[in-house]
């Protein structure tokens, strides 16, 4: 038997050690949604019109509900001033009214490794185009215009549209911290999913393919989904 010498041990591929910036303040431009750093006075009123009555949106957010406009206008106000997590509004680009907000945070540029989360998907967002063109949007700042090499997503592990749209926009599930958290005097397993630098370019093209027109029918109905469209054809 060969002694395995401290100097042969495996240790792991050589990588670039430089860090990646933080991600900054700035308007990212889509062809549905247009997202604005968070600003309680610009974007509250029309967030507010948007959850109103539609409390099941943070049953998994460490959040709300909120009784009235002024404690989700205190609550935004205490999101726009934090740079982690650093809060965006979606904007629907044809209202121009804010329709939800999600956050990079938990950002490690040491590592280049940074996480979505916070994210608030009202009625009015959910289940439409402009819901993936904010994620693609994140997306491709974070790897194409940052250079994090690892994007990570966590949840709720009983959050089952969650888990869903993760796998739908190409991260991949690595497992379930038992008992990671209290949430609202609730016990939460947190279901762990990232895409890598290396996953980005098919699921970048991916995103590009489907949110182009010619997948949508003339009734707004995609021709393809996305994750057809991340699958090589054969």
């Amino acid at each position: 038997m060969t002694e395995t010498r401290p100097t042969d041990r495996p240790k792991g591929p050589p990588v670039d050690p430089a860090p990646a910036p933080r991600p900054e303040r700035k308007v990212l431009d889509g062809r549905f949604v247009r997202l604005e750093p968070l600003d309680a006075a610009r974007h509250g009123p029309a967030l507010w019109r948007s959850v109103a009555g539609a409390d099941a949106v943070w049953d998994y957010l460490f959040d709300g509900p909120y009784a009235d406009e002024a404690g989700l206008a205190a609550d935004l106000a205490a999101k726009a001033a934090s740079s982690d997590p650093l809060f965006w509004a979606i904007v629907d680009a044809a209202s121009g009214h804010a329709v939800g907000y999600a956050a990079l945070m938990r950002q490690e540029p040491a590592h280049r490794a940074i996480e979505v989360g916070n994210v608030l998907f009202t009625p009015a967002l959910q289940r439409r185009p402009a819901a993936t063109e904010a994620m693609a949007l994140l997306a491709g700042y974070v790897f194409d215009g940052l250079g994090y090499r690892r994007y990570e997503w966590k949840c709720n592990a009983l959050n089952a549209p969650s888990r869903a749209a993760a796998e739908r926009l190409g991260f991949t599930f690595e497992g379930v911290f038992r008992q990671h958290m209290i949430v609202k005097g609730r016990s939460r397993d947190t279901a762990w999913y990232a895409m890598t630098d290396r996953d980005w370019p098919a699921a970048r093209r991916a995103f590009d393919l489907w949110l182009a027109p010619d997948n949508f029918d003339e009734n707004g109905r995609q021709r393809r989904g996305l994750a057809a469209l991340r699958t090589p054809a054969p």
